[in-house]
């Protein structure tokens, strides 16, 4: 087999250029204009590379960018049994806030800087390498290789939602990054609003008015025992204990009048195992007992988004496969992880999609300096490629 080489300057300088193009999530902040540019020069790149592109209009400033290598075999159950491996990132990314030259793309010491270089442009260019090597030196893989890459994973995952509703794999990789590791688990999350409902009247009469927001105290003081009992529970060997935070209170109209009202934003963050159920019946079960000690406590507590935590089996093909190339590229056994954060490979799983998460190393994340390390990027480039020979055949 003719040997794989990784072009870096080709890596550096999509890194750079996808950085200088603003892409923030107009869901996140109202100036940002979305993913349509950013992905239109991607499309570009993707189509240079030979690769049949698509691009998935999911409104205005809104795209998925899907490229598909082609195998001879078509995935799993084509002509030659080749299976199909996706590689997925996003496009979009998060607020520039305190930042002084967000999309510099500037190089310095073996780093690209500004926003979204970490989070995740380098993995779409490390991508893109992986890609091009395997051009480069005239390999045809066994199954399809779709690089893929999304809109709106730092919201409410649309792009994701979308892709997975057109294309399915045998595999997908998710390129967040991982600083190397091999995470094969991560947490879920579940949004609630609680209000809880009181009487509207006038300061001085006491009889009357019943205060909303004395109320939600109530339910505050039990919360933050369940948050602390989410803590001692028995710790997911990956991804540790399930936690819970009230980020967002608001209640009351002036200060001689009885609240009518109180809302709760409640943010629950779940373990694999745990479902939207069961973290719902812990709050119902506090509501339930708090109405039960007295008539006038009336809450309702809604969910209003949520995401499933996420796992595969250490045994799993693509876990193998990741690791073997992991070993052969750092020359040492690749360290299996869990993260905290939640990500698409949640949903691509949910699809039935044996799914990874693996990307470079770097700093900043949504801060007001971030960083993405070059040559990590060249290790995830010669990783994925790897991965694509083990795991898709040629």
């Amino acid at each position: 087999m003719p040997s794989i080489t990784i072009d870096t300057e080709f890596l550096a300088r999509t890194t750079a250029e996808l950085v200088r193009i603003d892409s923030r999530n107009p869901d996140l902040t109202p100036e940002g204009p979305g993913e349509g540019s950013c992905g239109a020069r991607l499309a570009d790149i993707l189509a240079g590379l030979g690769l049949k592109v698509t691009v998935q209009d999911l409104g205005p400033g809104r795209v998925n960018v899907i490229g598909v290598l082609k195998g001879n075999g078509g995935g799993s159950g084509g002509n030659g049994g080749g299976r199909s491996l996706i590689l997925n990132g996003h496009l979009d990314t998060v607020g520039t806030e305190g930042m002084a030259d967000p999309f510099s793309g500037r190089v310095t010491d073996g780093r690209v800087y500004g926003r979204g270089s970490q989070d995740m442009k380098g993995s779409l260019a490390a991508m893109a390498a992986a890609v091009k090597a395997l051009k480069d030196a005239g390999i045809r893989l066994a199954g399809d290789l779709i690089y893929t890459a999304v809109a709106d994973e730092e919201n409410l995952s649309i792009g994701t939602e979308a892709l997975i509703e057109a294309y399915a794999a045998d595999a997908a990789i998710v390129t967040e990054p991982t600083d190397l590791r091999l995470v094969r688990a991560h947490r879920g999350f579940i949004w609630y609003s609680l209000e809880t409902l009181g009487r509207a009247a006038h300061g001085s009469r006491y009889t009357e008015g019943i205060d909303a927001n004395m109320r939600m105290g109530r339910f505050l003081a039990e919360l933050d025992e369940l948050e602390r009992d989410l803590r001692r529970r028995p710790p997911h060997p990956l991804v540790g204990v399930p936690s819970l935070h009230a980020p967002v209170i608001a209640g009351g109209t002036a200060i001689s009048t009885y609240s009518s009202h109180c809302t709760l934003k409640i943010e629950r963050r779940t373990a694999p195992g745990e479902t939207v159920g069961q973290a719902t019946g812990e709050l119902q079960a506090i509501i339930d007992r708090l109405a039960a000690q007295d008539s006038t406590f009336k809450a309702d507590l809604k969910v209003t988004a949520a995401r499933p935590p996420f796992e595969i089996a250490e045994e799993a093909d693509i876990v193998n496969a990741a690791a073997r190339a992991i070993e052969g590229r750092l020359q040492r056994p690749a360290v299996h992880g869990g993260a905290s954060f939640w990500s698409d490979a949640a949903l691509f799983a949910a699809a039935g999609i044996d799914t990874i998460l693996l990307g470079p190393k770097g700093a900043g994340l949504h801060s007001a300096e971030e960083y993405v390390d070059l040559a990590s990027l060249a290790d995830l480039a010669y990783i994925l490629t790897d991965t694509a020979l083990d795991f898709c055949g040629v």
